[in-house]
């Protein structure tokens, strides 16, 4: 009835009732087996803490916690299942997770906007559109007060005009496009990235049980202490060093998983293959890509070995291949480096691009520079080498001929960078 907190709830049921009536599990059949194990969780739930339980869960699967099935029939759906070892987490959730453009099925177009309505105590819009001007003036762009007074005033006309108690969303975006861009898209992309979606994250509590690669992670920061700060520092590392060239191949490793906690910039008076600097800065968003990164492996190096593989398989272009490959000798990781170089010479066989062959061939060089330094052996790496500057030099006069002044200049780049790498290959 009017007033009746639960009634989008029950109607919603009854629409994914009607439709598991006409669908059954839509052609989803293990949806069967974890809805048979979400009742055997529900009734155990029940006798501990009698019939108040509240469960969260999508709208589809309503229907079928409701259904009355017994306990030997659902334990039968889940009998001769696999059973797996398995650990869970808690991950702090961000907005941009929840945000449907994430590819997140359940999510919502602008969890930052909702946000403010939950969280702004009186006059939403006036306080929206204060916060809009305060991201716009941080990028340097000429907003003042009055902007943000004849925003609110064009929003609330717009809402009128579209027969709206109050401006919502889109009367707020256009009244910010018109007044404080301009009429122009692209700052406007910003506020919708900042503030409409949001950079919230949430927190899990200390005593929450970590994922095996958040404490494999844990524990060699530890060893090699190197302690996670929120505080932006550079690090100057000796490869020389045991313990530097250690913690040279977690940053890289984690890099290729895509947790940049460090970032490498050049080395201050020194250009040695045996020095690195980095940049390291820990964010509480890296946290969910430790998270995320677990499908991969329970260890940094096996995780990132696996990431490596995966990303051989579905590079672009031969130029990807040799990035990867001298980001698996950064990182020492033997194990990918065969699968990696495999998919590199069978790339480099079938490609008789000159310019992509040339593009190539430096960070192949740059890898067998670091094999010095780093004691990988880099034999196999060689070879290709060898074998693509051999196919540069016998494909590039060809390959000049003909080109227009933009060509030109891309290719002289590509022999430039060719004539070096050939100068350090000996």
């Amino acid at each position: 009835g009017d007033g009746d907190v639960f009634a989008p709830f029950l109607g919603l049921e009854e629409a994914m009732g009607a439709l598991r009536e006409a669908y059954g599990s839509g052609g989803h059949d293990r949806d069967l087996v974890r809805e048979a194990y979400m009742r055997l969780q529900m009734r155990a739930a029940q006798r501990e803490f009698g019939d108040d339980v509240a469960v969260v869960c999508g709208a589809w699967h309503v229907p079928a916690l409701r259904l009355k099935s017994t306990v030997g029939a659902d334990k039968a759906l889940l009998k001769g299942l696999p059973k797996v070892k398995a650990d869970m987490t808690w991950v702090p959730w961000t907005n941009r997770r929840l945000a449907r453009v994430s590819g997140y099925g359940a999510g919502i177009d602008s969890p930052g906007w909702y946000g403010h309505l939950f969280s702004a105590p009186d006059r939403p819009v006036e306080r929206w559109m204060t916060k809009v001007a305060g991201l716009l003036r941080e990028e340097d762009r000429i907003v003042s007060s009055a902007h943000v007074i004849e925003a609110v005033r064009l929003a609330e006309t717009l809402a009128a005009m579209r027969g709206r108690p109050l401006p919502g969303l889109s009367e707020t975006t256009d009244a910010v496009r018109a007044v404080m861009c301009e009429g122009s898209d692209v700052p406007l992309a910003l506020v919708r990235d900042r503030l409409v979606v949001g950079d919230v994250l949430g927190e899990v509590p200390r005593s929450a049980p970590a994922v095996p690669l958040q404490r494999d992670l844990d524990r060699i920061q530890r060893r090699l202490r190197l302690k996670p700060e929120a505080l932006e520092r550079e690090l100057e590392l000796d490869l020389r060093k045991e313990n530097d060239a250690e913690r040279s191949r977690l940053l890289h490793r984690l890099r290729l998983l895509g947790v940049e906690w460090g970032e490498p910039v050049a080395s201050r008076g020194s250009t040695g293959t045996f020095r690195e600097t980095w940049r390291l800065r820990w964010e509480p968003e890296l946290s969910v890509r430790v998270a995320e990164a677990g499908v991969w492996g329970t260890t940094v190096f096996a995780a990132a070995a696996a990431k490596a593989e995966a990303d051989a398989v579905s590079a672009p272009g031969l130029a990807d291949v040799t990035a990867l490959a001298e980001r698996c000798l950064l990182a020492e990781l033997p194990d990918a480096l065969p699968t990696v170089m495999r998919i590199l010479a069978d790339r480099a066989a079938l490609d008789t691009d000159v310019g992509h062959l040339a593009q190539a061939l430096p960070a192949l060089v740059r890898s067998l520079r670091y094999g010095d330094v780093r004691g990988t052996d880099t034999g196999a790496l060689a070879e290709v080498a060898a074998g693509l500057a051999e196919r540069v030099f016998v494909g590039l006069p060809p390959a000049c001929a003909a080109l227009d002044a933009d060509a030109a200049e891309e290719m002289r780049r590509h022999v430039d960078a060719v004539h070096g790498a050939v100068g350090l290959l000996g």
